[in-house]
Parts: C-alpha cells; sequence; structure tokens
C-alpha cells in the first residue's frame, strides 16, 4: 500500500537546511547594500528595504524558502526604482539611452533596468580655486595669481550631456582665461585695477562655461605675487614718490609761512607794543619747562623792549650832536708841549646813559 504521509527529516538535515537560508538571505542582502550605494539611497527607501529585508528574512526562517525569495526581489525593486531629491539636486534620467526626463526635489519612481539615474547635478553655488604661476605680463613681468571662481549649474541637462566632466573643465578654463588676461595686462593695471581685471575674468569664463549649462556669479583675484627683486625696485619708487611729495607740501607750507610773516610783519610795524607782547608770549613759551636756562643776546632783549631802544636812540642821537656842537678850549700849553687843563682841572661830567 503506498504511503502518503511526509517523510520526516532528520535533525541534520534541518540544520543544514537553516544554515543554507541564512547564506542566501546574507547574499542576498550584501548584494542590495552594494547597489543601494550606486543608486543614491535616500533614508525612506533604505527604511522601506529594510523592513522588506526583515520580512523575507522571517518568512524563510519559517520554511517558506520561495516567498522570502520574492520578498527579497521586491526590496531590490523598491531600492532601484523609488528615489527622493533634495531641494539643490537634479537627476538626469536616461531611458535605454535616451533623455528621459529631469528629477527636481522630492519622491519619484523610475522604472527598473530600463531607465538609469547618469548624473546627480548640485544646483547650489559652489567654488573653485585656480592660479597661475609664472604667467608673464604685457611688460614681461612674470607673476603668480591665485584666484576663485564662484559657479552654479544652470541646466543640469546640458551639464550632465554636453560635456563629461564639468568641474574639471571650470579649473582648466578658469586657468586658461587667468592667463590670457595676464597676457593682457600691465602690472600696473594689474595690481591697481583688480576690480576689473575680476570682471573681465567673469566675462571671459561665463562665456566659454554657458555652452555646458554653467553660470559665474563672481571672479575674485585674492594675491598677485611678485618678484622678490621687482618688489624691491617697486618699495624704493614709492618710497621716492612720496619723499617727493612730501618735499613738495613742504616748499608749499613754507611760501605760505612766509606770506604769514609778512603780513605779521607788517602789522607789527604799524603796532610796536604787539610786538612787545608777542615777544613775551615767546619768552613765556619757552621758559615755562621747569630747569630750562636760556642765553639771549642783548640785541634781542633791546628788540623785544621797541620803545626803550626807540628813546635810547634818540637821546643817543642829541648827545652826539650837542658833543660836536660845543667849542673846544685848547688852553695854554706847559712847557712839556701838553696843554694845561681847563679851570680847576675838574673832568667834565658825562652824558647819562638811559638805563633799559
Amino acid at each position: 500500500m503506498l504511503s502518503l504521509t511526509r517523510p520526516k527529516r532528520s535533525a541534520r538535515s534541518l540544520g543544514s537546511l537553516a544554515h543554507g537560508k541564512f547564506l542566501l538571505g546574507r547574499a542576498l542582502y550584501l548584494g542590495l547594500q552594494r547597489r543601494s550605494r550606486s543608486i543614491y539611497m535616500n533614508p525612506i527607501t533604505t527604511f522601506l528595504v529594510f523592513v522588506l529585508v526583515v520580512g523575507a528574512f522571517a518568512v524563510g526562517y519559517r520554511g517558506e524558502v520561495y516567498l522570502g525569495v520574492a520578498v527579497f526581489v521586491l526590496a531590490a525593486l523598491v531600492a532601484s526604482s523609488l528615489k527622493m531629491a533634495n531641494v539643490w539636486q537634479k537627476f538626469v534620467i536616461l531611458r535605454m539611452g535616451k533623455l528621459q526626463s529631469v528629477k527636481g526635489a522630492g519622491l519619484f519612481v523610475i522604472v527598473p533596468v530600463l531607465d538609469t539615474v547618469v548624473a546627480v547635478i548640485d544646483g547650489r553655488i559652489q567654488t573653485t580655486a585656480f592660479n597661475a604661476e609664472q604667467a608673464l605680463t604685457r611688460d614681461t613681468v612674470p607673476v603668480n595669481v591665485d584666484a576663485i571662481i564662484f559657479w552654479h549649474v544652470q541646466d543640469a541637462e546640458k551639464a550632465a550631456l554636453a560635456i563629461t566632466n564639468y568641474r574639471e573643465a571650470i579649473d582648466r578654463v578658469a586657468q586658461t582665461s587667468l592667463r590670457e588676461m595676464i597676457g593682457s595686462s600691465m602690472l600696473a593695471a594689474l595690481l591697481s585695477d583688480r576690480k576689473d581685471a575680476d570682471e573681465q575674468l567673469k566675462i571671459e569664463i561665463g562665456q566659454k562655461t554657458a555652452p555646458w549649462g554653467i553660470a559665474v556669479s563672481s571672479v575674485e583675484i585674492r594675491d598677485v605675487a611678485i618678484p622678490e627683486a621687482l618688489q624691491d625696485a617697486m618699495s624704493r619708487q614709492a618710497q621716492a614718490e612720496r619723499e617727493k611729495q612730501a618735499r613738495v607740501i613742504l616748499g608749499s607750507a613754507e611760501a605760505a609761512i612766509a606770506g604769514q610773516f609778512v603780513e605779521a610783519a607788517a602789522i607789527y610795524a604799524g603796532h610796536p607794543w604787539a610786538l612787545q607782547l608777542r615777544a613775551m608770549n615767546i619768552i613765556y613759551e619757552t621758559t615755562k619747562e621747569r630747569g630750562a636756562t636760556i642765553l639771549m643776546p642783548t640785541s634781542m632783549v633791546d628788540s623785544l623792549n621797541p620803545s626803550a631802544a626807540t628813546l635810547a636812540f634818540a637821546l643817543a642821537g642829541n648827545g652826539t650832536q650837542l658833543e660836536s656842537s660845543r667849542p673846544v678850549n685848547v688852553g695854554t700849553p706847559r712847557s712839556n708841549g701838553v696843554p694845561a687843563p681847563q679851570g680847576n682841572g675838574a673832568r667834565e661830567p658825562q652824558q647819562p646813559q638811559p638805563v633799559l
């Protein structure tokens, strides 16, 4: 008689079956994890895939191997079809090699196998530093220039399909444009008119990157380094220019001061007491420091008292006139030829001198 009862499995066979299920589940999980890294897994998709994988493990552990495999396949489909883009991201999607769409912020679904995300474009403003070493200016001066460019992707479709690597291309174009600008500029203009140079670089780089969907916001030159020997020469030239300007200013000041002195002299000539007050003020200013000793010639003292000096000169002139108008009596000569003194032999009193 044919028996329809299911044969009992030994404990060893059951253990090997469970181990095989575990290895299958681990292989599927690692495959999904490796695939999720290459297809831009987002938190929502990661959570759903994790739930499905755990469910597949639970179903497979209960003996439903085919159902567990189906759940794993579903997890793989969810991981490859459910996408999410941030607000600054653009997903460029191709379907069988042709442009299908450009997806923006939010959740969206693609068809697995048929659709492929070829690029994820960041639309935020980005910076790229570039430089030009030993570039010759128009007046054949080697300089090292460091600059930085601010740019953003304006058209994600062109940035993904029109050029292989737009970041590297921007760096190369910026370096080439910088060398062209340096070669057409004089060193003095490059050092003094940086805003004009920045604007020129922005226009040139923007024109070259526009077909790639790249918009240039601004370009700024950070540093212009020149040889040390030229730095010394420019320093000496600047110092000479400053000394020349200082001498011109000093000469102008001397001329203005001389004019003021002329006006002051005219005022003091008509007002001698004003000159005396000014002289007293000068003496006070010079002697207000403690322990100061000032030596002044008598002529300067006379000039500080114009009224006394004028009176002294007047008296001296009158005395000279009186002395010259008085008759001279030579007297009776002595026997030895020396004239005898007049009167009682007393000397004539001298004219008193004014005391200042």
